[in-house]
């Protein structure tokens, strides 16, 4: 039955979607119109906007320019859950909600959400009153949870997320500490990764790069993406690629431990046939896995571990490419023992094969002063160090996309 702390009806666990989820927060509006005298929707649509904005008295995320990659996706799902919010208004409106029991009412307590002074006056003057505002309350944080939850997720459209019959207020304490990295330092990936597994599992699990769940895999982005414009720290739900639940981690934790070849050394050897590359995951063992980037010519194979081009594709800076330095081969760089790692002047190398071969270039460089040449939105490397310049086939148009 609905009323005290219950809007809803749904069982202990539920997998859903944004859009799923926002229409199961109908009701919750519907009850705000029908406890409002004269209820004006276009005020709660200027509110929800203001509250969903990055920046403003109302806000509810204050991002800048400093949260990187995570400003422009709190600020584009923002605006499609705001647009979400009108549509549902307009259709409560020409055919609104009935409660078999009666009015809703439930208790909400306050979380500090700011409102605009209209919004203030209509859930809080005379024409609302408590059970306008807590109705009102709720909507709006649930809404709000469900912008922070989806934020770690390139394809969040798609991505199912736990729902229990509290909505998604169990994710508050993991969304607390996942906003209090991105606000006040730089963000952890393990941070990313972890706030996932929450949102979407509703557990944790031990520090990796991605996870399995409920027969789906989420992995980063770039996994299956254009490396040079692939995001470099969210992440994307894959239906139906995992198996049982298990965390996916690097090969080996601390790479600054790991043997080095010097650039010089390895050689320039180009030709041969094409390199073919393919990613295969070990069985799950105590609830972990290890990948690795298989990478083929003329028969021969070597193995890159994902977790490590992974890191390799986080680090690395933007920039031109270099015109002077040696040129290394791609395929003695991904035959070296170790990482391979320059410290005199710039060295190219010219990137061969598909994204898959570049992730994998990049997993097999030491992941200091790399430079992925023509990767936009990225830090440049400071003048005067040592680089190894990993040039790509063809270059970014202004668009995104490579020619």
């Amino acid at each position: 039955m609905l009323g005290a702390d219950r809007w809803n009806t749904l069982p202990e666990r539920s997998a859903m979607t944004a859009e799923r989820f926002a229409t199961t927060l109908e009701p919750l509006l519907q009850g705000v119109a029908d406890a409002v005298t004269g209820f004006d929707p276009e005020v709660l649509n200027a509110q929800i906007r203001a509250t969903l904005a990055t920046a403003g008295r109302e806000t509810s995320l204050p991002l800048t320019a400093s949260a990187g990659e995570f400003a422009g996706q709190a600020a584009a799902i923002g605006a499609e859950l705001a647009a979400w919010a009108g549509d549902a208004l307009a259709r409560l409106a020409a055919a609104p909600i009935g409660f078999p029991a009666g009015p809703l009412v439930v208790r909400s307590r306050c979380d500090g959400h700011l409102l605009t002074p209209d919004a203030t006056e209509m859930l809080m003057g005379a024409r609302g009153g408590p059970v306008a505002i807590q109705l009102y309350n709720e909507w709006l944080h649930q809404t709000v949870l469900l912008r922070d939850a989806l934020l770690p997720f390139a394809n969040w459209r798609e991505t199912p997320l736990l729902v229990t019959p509290r909505g998604l207020r169990h994710t508050e304490q993991a969304r607390e500490r996942f906003l209090a990295e991105l606000l006040f330092r730089r963000v952890r990936h393990t941070s990313v990764v972890e706030y996932a597994r929450r949102v979407v599992t509703g557990d944790g699990g031990p520090a990796g790069y991605g996870f399995d769940h409920d027969g789906g895999t989420v992995l980063p982005a770039v996994v299956d993406g254009d490396v040079l414009a692939a995001p470099r720290y969210l992440l994307r739900w894959r239906p139906g690629a995992g198996g049982t639940d298990a965390t996916w981690v690097p090969a080996v934790e601390d790479y600054a431990a790991e043997g080095r070849t010097a650039a010089i050394g390895v050689g320039t050897a180009t030709g041969g046939g094409p390199l073919a590359a393919r990613i295969t995951a070990t069985p799950a063992k105590d609830g972990v896995r290890t990948a690795v980037i298989e990478v083929t010519r003329d028969g021969a194979t070597t193995r890159v571990d994902l977790g490590q081009a992974l890191r390799g594709h986080r680090f690395a800076s933007g920039g031109p490419a270099a015109g002077d330095g040696p040129v290394l081969g791609a395929w003695p760089v991904l035959t070296a023992p170790g990482l391979v790692e320059n410290t005199d002047g710039d060295a190219v190398l010219p990137a061969e094969g598909d994204d898959l071969v570049l992730l994998a270039l990049l997993g097999r460089l030491y992941p200091e002063n790399v430079v992925l040449a023509g990767a936009p939105g990225r830090p440049q490397t400071p003048p005067g160090v040592a680089r190894t310049v990993l040039t790509p086939a063809g270059v970014l148009t202004p668009s995104g996309t490579r020619t």
